[in-house]
């Protein structure tokens, strides 16, 4: 069962890496417009899986590498539902400078990389709106461990410093939420 949970985090955050790549290029698409709330992004989504959306998006190298590297691309089709955390490739650049490794001994750790990437999903549909009633709650992730949530205005974060940036990214089977830093589990 933990590898299947590992497979669906790996997926999720796949899928929300590659979502807001597409929300953030400069493409006509109704999910990419500066405009686009999360409501319009979430309905061009919704009739794509977490696979499809990703692969329709094209971009968020790092996080695809870490899916393929994992052997988890296959829980991109999973039903779900799943709530996804996505690092962005910058804050990937990020956690391996501070961790003081490059991105080949990362993709080559499989049970470090597995443990990362279920650390960033959620089970469940977990939108916006309800994110914001779980300040100073936890949610546990599909990993074991928890995710503290702190709500400051329209600010959400995770562990005291990483900060959600783009909610409400829906796809077929889960929800997408943008963060700038690759979440860590506790060791």
């Amino acid at each position: 069962m933990n590898k299947r949970l590992s497979m669906r985090l790996a997926a999720g955050m796949l899928a929300l890496g590659l979502v807001a790549a597409a929300c953030g290029d400069d493409s006509e698409t109704p999910a990419s417009k500066p405009a686009a709330t999360g409501a319009s992004a979430a309905s061009a989504a919704a009739t794509k899986d977490i696979v499809d959306t990703a692969v329709a998006a094209g971009s968020f190298t790092v996080l695809v590498e870490a899916v393929k590297a994992a052997g988890l691309v296959d829980a991109l089709k999973a039903p779900g539902p799943l709530t996804v955390f996505a690092p962005t490739d910058a804050a990937f650049a990020d956690a391996l400078k501070s961790l003081g490794i490059t991105k080949e001994a990362l993709l080559a750790d499989k049970t470090k990389l597995a443990a990362i990437l279920t650390y960033h999903v959620v089970s469940g549909k977990v939108m916006a709106a309800d994110v914001v009633k779980l300040d100073g709650k936890t949610a546990t992730t599909l990993n074991g461990k928890a995710i503290k949530i702190a709500v400051s205005g329209s600010t959400v974060t995770l562990n005291g410093d990483t900060k959600v940036s783009k909610t409400d990214i829906v796809t077929s089977n889960g929800v997408i939420h943008v963060i700038d830093k690759v979440l860590l589990p506790p060791t």
